[in-house]
């Protein structure tokens, strides 16, 4: 019987500030997709122009100018291909109040819109599991990467889709084992041997090399060796 697929969507969002009650808006939307935890190579990824200026301390984060955004597609063209790639999947999300109260302003603006996020999809904050797995520690994106090992060192500013690839990183490695051999918290922010390597899409497929007809009959003879020298028990044993 064939397992269940669990799909999930990474998610962050940059905004022109940090408050949508102040009128801040969404400019930027990165997702990342996830099947049965692994990386697949489809994404949604969208600028948008908020029409209202941007907040230098928020510029001076991310970078992203009003300049840059003024052609850009607003909210309302994108929000049907946005619900449709997060329809139903478990949204992680780093800090899920934030993007998630952002995201439902914008959908709330929209005349006849009644959905949400939560009516969408669900939702993991990984900043909310890294308090409870790593209580006292900074469990900000940079010092998980640290904890864990990731190298995020190409990150000299914050953007949506890059900050999605890196949190879906951290999550896989947070959820699925030990940081290290004793997983105890912070110790030395352990777990440098565990970075994750991503391989070029266009590598070249694995050879792969069968054995000869000789070289069969070899291991069959050695198994029948084994097998008599235990007792009939060879563990090997085709």
């Amino acid at each position: 019987m064939s397992k269940p697929v669990t799909r999930q969507v990474v998610l962050d969002t940059e905004t022109t500030g940090i408050n949508p009650k102040e009128g801040h808006k969404v400019i930027e939307i990165g997702c990342v997709e996830l099947i049965n935890r692994r990386l697949t190579r489809n994404h949604f990824h969208v600028y948008l122009n908020p029409d209202r200026e941007i907040d230098a301390g928020a510029i001076e984060v991310h970078g992203i100018t009003n300049e840059f955004l003024r052609d850009k597609p607003r909210f309302a063209d994108v929000v049907d291909d946005f619900m449709a790639f997060t329809a139903g999947a478990e949204l992680i999300i780093h800090n899920a109040p934030f993007d998630v109260g952002f995201l439902n302003h914008e959908l709330s603006l929209l005349p006849r819109e009644t959905r949400t996020v939560e009516s969408n999809s669900s939702v993991f904050d990984t900043l909310a599991y890294a308090r409870k797995k790593h209580p006292g520690a900074r469990n900000s994106l940079d010092a998980l990467c640290k904890r864990y090992g990731i190298d995020n060192s190409h990150r000299e500013l914050h953007g949506a889709l890059l900050d999605a690839e890196i949190l879906a990183d951290v999550y896989l490695l947070m959820t699925g084992g030990q940081a290290s051999l004793l997983d105890e918290g912070d110790q030395q922010d352990g777990g440098g041997e565990r970075a994750i390597v991503r391989l070029p899409a266009e590598r070249p497929r694995l050879k792969v090399i069968s054995c000869s007809d000789d070289e069969l009959a070899a291991h069959r003879q050695r198994l029948a060796k084994i097998g008599k020298a235990s007792g009939g028990l060879c563990l090997w044993q085709e």
